[in-house]
């Protein structure tokens, strides 16, 4: 029998804080710069939903140590410089919440640092003070599932009632890996068809997610 959702856990990026589409196209213009040529749908499918140490593991095997150092390097302060210009809550976000009773916490591949200044600058971060999670914390990064379990395991609630909110490739397999039904927003850069799967449903307006949470 399914059991009702209990816990709601967010991803951040591209989820609560509509970063992504900067994310990506610093990406393309980093890749221009420093020798690996990538187009947005590239970056999407290597880098979008991944922790830091899978993508400098990617570009170090494609540029060396060095340079991969100094595109992370670039890719952080331009993403500082980006963020601080302006950066806006996923469309739609506000009046979700508003709908939304169960509890929540955030768990992304983001640093705790990123996520402050991300959730800080969009004034999300006092709504989930206490209940956000990186995978810095754990031994692996999305796509496998240690992230969302050690989420849930510090939230008190088992895999089997919590939902995960994603909108990348590696975060809804990381939650189907969790036996955590996923949500795939696919609002943002990456395509429905690269979220769709068993136990995920895939919406593309944030305003609906209450809606899809009690018809479980």
């Amino acid at each position: 029998m399914i059991k009702p959702i209990e816990l709601v856990i967010f991803d951040c990026d591209g989820v609560l804080v509509d970063s992504e589409r900067l994310a990506v196209r610093l990406q393309v213009e980093l890749g221009a710069e420093l020798g690996w040529p990538l187009t947005a749908d590239e970056v999407v499918e290597r880098f979008i939903g991944r922790a830091k140490e899978s993508i400098v593991e990617q570009l170090t095997e494609r540029l060396g140590a060095q340079t991969a150092g100094l595109w992370w390097e670039r890719l952080v302060e331009r993403h500082r410089d980006a963020v601080d210009l302006g950066l806006d809550p996923v469309e739609g976000l506000p009046e979700a919440f508003a709908a939304i009773a169960l509890p929540t916490c955030v768990a992304s591949s983001g640093s705790h640092a990123k996520m402050r200044h991300t959730l800080g600058r969009t004034g999300l971060y006092g709504h989930f003070e206490g209940r956000i999670y990186s995978a810095s914390e754990v031994p692996q990064g999305k796509p496998a599932p240690d992230l969302f379990l050690y989420a849930a395991r510090q939230m008190g609630f088992d895999p089997d009632v919590c939902a995960v909110v994603e909108d990348s490739g590696p975060g809804v397999r990381a939650a189907r890996a969790a036996g955590m039904r996923a949500f795939g927003y696919c609002g943002g850069p990456t395509p429905a068809g690269r979220l769709e799967g068993p136990g995920t449903i895939v919406f593309d307006d944030m305003r609906k997610l209450p809606e899809l949470l009690a018809a479980i």
